[in-house]
């Protein structure tokens, strides 16, 4: 039996009197990496304001609706507070959607490392770098008195 093998079975020994003594187990918490990217702080504030002014327009709503099956008084105010606070909850929903846009305006978005916008952005780029140092030799040859001279002399 060679080295790699004892040390197959010790630790195959090994592992299983840990899990007959109950010492493997599982973490209680477990770190996992975030799926998408976490919200701005502006929009993710105008979102949870957003979501409270929505539900709190669809609890009026039913509460008017059940006052109107009961007859009530209360129905015909709520009705109307029931409007105005859909006007408001569709402001709400759309300032999270230009919260969201002027945030992207103003700090970027996040490009893809294979996009060819940003392909052809370096290669741009580029050029206008090798256009300026070109210039700048020609400018320099100029300068010197021209093409010919030999010395500074």
């Amino acid at each position: 039996m060679g080295t790699a093998e004892r040390r197959r079975t010790t630790g195959d020994e090994h592992e299983t009197s840990r899990r007959q003594s109950g010492e493997d187990r599982r973490e209680l918490w477990v770190e996992e990496p975030a799926r998408r990217r976490r919200l701005p702080d502006p929009v993710r504030t105008a979102a949870v304001r957003a979501v409270i002014i929505v539900a709190l327009t669809l609890m009026q709503a039913m509460t008017a609706f059940l006052c109107a099956l009961a007859g009530s008084w209360l129905s015909f105010p709520m009705v109307l507070s029931s409007v105005a606070s859909t006007v408001v909850a569709t402001w709400g929903v759309l300032d999270v959607w230009v919260t969201r846009q002027v945030w992207n305006q103003r700090h970027g978005v996040v490009s893809v490392p294979s996009s060819t916008a940003r392909q052809l952005r370096r290669e741009r780029r580029r050029a206008r770098r090798q256009a300026r140092t070109a210039e700048r030799s020609e400018e320099r040859i100029r300068r010197r008195g021209g093409a010919g001279q030999l010395s500074h002399s």
